[in-house]
């Protein structure tokens, strides 16, 4: 079963049109968000609730992770055009450096991740686990869901992951990050 409708996607993309920026990663020394050559990519980022679509997904993303709308960061949507990718990364918010503080103080620890496919592009563009020896090809509606940090704060390293190249055409995804406890936009 598909987690979205090809409607829901394709509106998606249509609301991000006009608001994509460069996307950013958190620098791990000092927690705030930086332009980074690892992602190439463009992103924008939807408030909760702040449409029917958006709400909708939210309140489907909840009741499939069991994790409450409050605990996940605002839905992001991206854009990897031809050449876009994201460099082999974790989710979480690594407790060795500094600047994860920063970003722990707000809703613990990043537990699990959602992307859910939008477009997928011609060629490339895979979910890649190179831990697990795992590739997931992009299909329009579908999601690929993870975990890496169990109730105790725990983390799990094999959740490496990739966003591989675009060779061909445009991959749209919308990411949505599980927190441990309730997470408030900055």
């Amino acid at each position: 079963a598909l987690l979205l409708a090809q409607q829901e996607c394709e509106a998606l993309i249509r609301m991000a049109q006009g608001k994509l920026r460069r996307s950013e990663v958190v620098d791990p020394r000092s927690g705030r968000l930086e332009i980074s050559g690892v992602r190439r990519s463009e992103g924008a980022h939807f408030g909760y609730g702040e449409n029917a679509v958006v709400a909708r997904l939210e309140a489907r993303v909840a009741a499939l992770t069991g994790l409450p709308i409050v605990n996940g960061e605002p839905l992001q949507l991206l854009h990897y055009p031809a050449g876009g990718e994201y460099e082999p990364h974790h989710d979480y918010f690594d407790p060795a450096f500094e600047g994860s503080a920063v970003q722990l103080a707000n809703g613990g620890q990043r537990v699990a991740t959602v992307v859910m496919y939008l477009q997928e592009p011609e060629q490339g563009g895979d979910t890649y686990f190179p831990e697990l020896e795992l590739s997931v090809r992009p299909r329009r509606g579908s999601a690929v869901y993870f975990e890496y940090a169990n109730a105790s704060g725990a983390l799990d390293t094999r959740c490496l992951h990739a966003g591989m190249p675009v060779l061909r055409g445009h991959k749209w995804i919308a990411t949505k990050w599980l927190r441990q406890a309730r997470y408030a936009s900055p």
